[in-house]
């Protein structure tokens, strides 16, 4: 039987300890969440922009799968876990003040966005060079 992994964080003591110091004391907001950004660890592109509250990201460290929170559904979300198509950790990154994360994964399965893309970043927007209306466009995206 394998012994079940347990995380804590670091306080906030001060903003020099935040900043400068070796403790991992994330900020989160005011609904209990961090924004966490995932990019494949192969090809640097950005697959998709989640929330992780306090427990789910205790639980990316103990799966090393990422673990979001739906803010839609009000509920834990472990990416893959009927779809297949899961994060593997390869590391977690975060901010000079701890108020965001970037999670290099693996990404498994067929895609990451519920579309079946790669990505969930699949469209950039376009500015005409005369003003007028945004636009989206398809991105050519990497195989």
């Amino acid at each position: 039987m394998s012994e079940e992994k347990k995380y804590t964080f670091a306080t906030r003591d001060s903003k020099e300890s935040v900043e400068q110091g070796g403790g991992f004391a994330p900020k989160f907001d005011e609904h209990g969440l961090i924004p966490a950004m995932a990019i494949d660890a192969r090809t640097d592109e950005p697959l998709m922009l989640a929330y992780m509250n306090e427990e789910s990201l205790k639980m990316t460290f103990e799966k090393g799968q990422a673990v979001y929170y739906s803010r839609s559904r009000k509920q834990l979300w472990h990416k893959g876990a009927t779809s297949g198509e899961f994060q593997e950790i390869v590391e977690i990154l975060t901010d000079c003040d701890q108020d965001a994360l970037v999670l290099r994964v693996i990404q498994h399965g067929g895609g990451c966005c519920h579309t079946k893309r790669p990505t969930c970043f699949y469209r950039r927007v376009v500015a005409p060079k005369d003003g007028g209306q945004l636009r989206l466009k398809m991105r050519e995206l990497a195989p």
